[in-house]
């Protein structure tokens, strides 16, 4: 996946298209991703054991992850990324591979 938790998006499609967001929680298995205050859905909970409520809860739905795009956190644009692998190693001894910006060329993860 080209986006991970606690990464800045922007939604590019869908009834959400053109707000931000933090990645709240990533579904590699699925491919989807939660933004955080984005795609809110009400689920209808009956109580559960004693002294608990039951009602209408409003929470975050997953999103699919071809429909959000990261923004750098260097050039402050929503851009398509790609992978590097540097000269430097991780404590296996192989590069070490990061996510760059296809707009600015600049490393996200260091």
């Amino acid at each position: 996946m080209h986006v991970k938790k606690g990464d800045e998006v922007l939604v590019i499609s869908g009834k959400e298209k053109g707000k931000k967001g933090t990645i709240k929680q990533s579904i590699p298995t699925d491919s989807r991703v939660v933004v955080e205050g984005l795609n809110k859905v009400k689920r209808h909970t009956r109580p559960r054991g004693v002294g608990q409520m039951g009602g209408i809860v409003e929470q975050e739905a997953p999103l699919h992850v071809s429909n959000v795009m990261l923004i750098c956190p260097k050039c402050g644009r929503a851009s398509r990324t790609g992978h590097r692998f540097l000269e430097a190693t991780d404590a296996k001894g192989r590069a070490k591979k990061v996510r760059f910006c296809k707009s600015c060329d600049a490393a996200i993860d260091e």
